[in-house]
């Protein structure tokens, strides 16, 4: 299932980490804070598990937002978008 994650945290190193983590995951930067990407929801499980652990819960956030395929093709983008080749559903993978 396309899978948005927006982050909005405050310390540098923790950051990047989860920037490092979604990228792990496969998941394609759209913005600086903001991933999209093809995941199965245990995996969308398992990078929240692990987001938690990098988090201040108390000063950060993380969204994470599951999006079917019909409202995808629904998204407007004015301006500089993202090249949506890579983050359809057959997502080239990133070997790391």
């Amino acid at each position: 299932m396309l899978t948005w994650l927006i982050y909005d945290i405050s310390k540098d190193r923790a950051r990047a980490k989860i920037s490092d983590l979604c990228t792990d995951f496969g998941l394609y930067r759209v913005q600086k804070s903001v991933f999209l990407g093809d995941l199965e929801s245990n995996r969308v499980d398992e990078l929240v598990l692990q987001s938690k652990e990098l988090l201040d819960e108390g000063t950060d956030s993380l969204y994470v937002f599951p999006m079917c395929r019909d409202d995808f093709d629904k998204v407007r983008i004015v301006g500089q978008g993202f090249d949506e080749d890579l983050v359809a559903d057959d997502l080239v993978t990133k070997i790391v």
